[in-house]
C-alpha cells in the first residue's frame, strides 16, 4: 500500500467511522503501490445499515471532502453497490481494507 495511506490510516479509519461507514478499503493505484505523485486516492466504502439515501449521500460526501482535506489529493468514495457490473470483481480483487472500524 502507498505511504500517504499507511501514513494517514488511522485518520482515515476515524473518518470513516465519523462519517458512517461500516468498512473502508483502498483500491487502484495506491492499493496496487504503483501511484505516482498526482495520483487520487479510490476509497470503497460501506454504510452502516438502516441509513436513509440522503443521509447515506451526505456521508458519503462528507467522507469525500474530509478525506480530500486530510490527504491533499483528489479522492473518489464509491460503494459495491455503486460500482459498474463490468470493474466489480477487478475492484474488489485488489481493494485492501485499512482495518477495523470500532462502532461509536
Amino acid at each position: 500500500m502507498h505511504p500517504v495511506i499507511e501514513a494517514h490510516r488511522a485518520q482515515l479509519l476515524a473518518l470513516a467511522r465519523r462519517h458512517g461507514m461500516r468498512s473502508i478499503k483502498v483500491f487502484g493505484s495506491m492499493a496496487r503501490g504503483d501511484a505516482g505523485p498526482d495520483s487520487d486516492v479510490d476509497l470503497l466504502v460501506e454504510p452502516e445499515p438502516g441509513q436513509s439515501e440522503p443521509v447515506r449521500m451526505l456521508a458519503l460526501g462528507a467522507l469525500l471532502m474530509d478525506a480530500e482535506a486530510l490527504l491533499g489529493r483528489h479522492v473518489d468514495v464509491v460503494t459495491v453497490a455503486s460500482l459498474h457490473p463490468l470493474l466489480r470483481g477487478r475492484v474488489l480483487s485488489e481493494a485492501r481494507a485499512l482495518g477495523v472500524i470500532a462502532p461509536s
